[in-house]
């Protein structure tokens, strides 16, 4: 099985978070053994940032480690673990909110597209949005 950072780069759709977690040097995260859960946002995700936001990141390291990290979560946290937390610890440091309802998710505003995909080393959860912590969003 491929690893989350394989698995996202074949999915063919997460370009842009590829590159995001290249630029803020998490590459090693996503190829690591340990297990974690990845929040994928789609290429269409980051094109419905506001103009300018992506290209501000990508120069603002600092910031752009802190939103991708905010998108791993430790632990391989699937679907029917998701029905049973209402928040999940990021590596960045803070908390996103899961809610689940009618068998459908959301981590904070964004709505999960699609569950369990399963890598070797976690899972992914393909979300809708760009989750922005709020050390970030109130910057």
């Amino acid at each position: 099985m491929a690893d989350l950072l394989e698995t996202a780069v074949n999915a063919g759709n997460f370009t842009t978070l590829v590159k995001a977690a290249e630029a803020a040097d998490l590459i090693e995260i996503l190829k690591s053994p340990g297990s974690f859960t990845l929040f994928a946002p789609t290429d269409e995700a980051f094109a419905n940032l506001p103009e300018g936001t992506l290209e501000s990141l990508l120069q603002d390291i600092p910031k752009l480690k802190k939103i991708v990290a905010y998108h791993i979560a430790s632990g391989d946290v699937r679907s029917d673990d998701l029905v049973q937390i209402n928040e999940a610890e990021t590596l960045e440091g803070s908390i996103v909110a899961i809610e689940s309802a009618d068998g459908k998710f959301k981590v904070n505003n964004a709505n999960v597209l699609k569950t369990d995909i399963l890598t070797d080393n976690g899972v992914i959860h393909i979300i809708d949005a760009v989750l922005m912590p709020g050390v970030v969003a109130g910057s």
